[in-house]
């Protein structure tokens, strides 16, 4: 028989180690078919509440952030995206030449749409969202910090586009967020992805499929 698990994921779209943890879950829920099915909300967790609206380059903001020099962040980004494809998905820019630049932005508006999007629409419809956000900045190197950027994704992703706008001029849904981030900090999680099965066995970091696995069985076997 199969077990359904809700399981909630604090995160950020800009957050590489996110998108690593999402590929491996997807690995385990794959390898787990027929044992486990899943319902997944994303939730919020701004890694960098006060970037200023213009953005800041990835390589220098992680040297700034975490005290490296430019080669030892770069350093950093390729361990990152050898991750990623050994988690089955990719953190490499798939765009047109000349590449832009690889840019942090400001997330707050991304996790409003968010936000909007599972109580509009649904937790499948919201993944959809979050994992065309995560495409959009990764492998596009679109500019997801402004509203027209998000709004065309939203659309892009079958949402509508003028709910979408409403939800992004819509101080509740700023207030959504922040809930969500009190939240985290009251779960004791200080950073992501965190990933919590039936609403109280928590997975912290990005693992591997085969410990995503392991934990959901041990967890479906609990609440079964």
């Amino acid at each position: 028989m199969t077990q359904t698990l809700t399981i909630d994921i604090w995160s950020d779209v800009m957050c590489p180690w996110c998108l690593v943890g999402w590929g491996g879950l997807k690995q385990a829920l794959d390898t787990l078919e027929g044992e486990v099915e899943a319902e997944i909300r994303w939730h919020a967790f701004e890694l960098n509440p006060d970037m200023p609206p213009e953005g800041e380059e990835r390589t220098a903001h992680i040297a700034r952030k975490y005290g490296r020099t430019m080669e030892q962040s770069r350093g950093v980004q390729d361990q990152m995206r050898e991750a990623a494809r050994a988690a089955g998905v990719s953190l490499d820019y798939e765009g047109g030449e000349p590449a832009p630049d690889a840019m942090m932005w400001n997330t707050l508006a991304a996790h409003k749409l968010l936000a909007w999007a599972l109580e509009t629409y649904g937790p499948a419809k919201q993944t959809e969202l979050k994992l065309a956000l995560f495409a959009a900045h990764f492998n596009a190197r679109r500019r997801i910090g402004e509203h027209e950027v998000l709004l065309d994704i939203a659309e892009e992703s079958g949402l509508d586009r003028a709910g979408a706008q409403a939800a992004l001029e819509d101080a509740d849904y700023t207030h959504k967020v922040r809930a969500e981030e009190r939240a985290a900090f009251e779960l004791n999680i200080t950073g992501v992805p965190a990933v919590i099965v039936a609403e109280k066995f928590m997975i912290p970091g990005a693992q591997p499929a085969e410990a995503y696995g392991n934990a959901l069985r041990r967890v479906a076997e609990k609440v079964g």
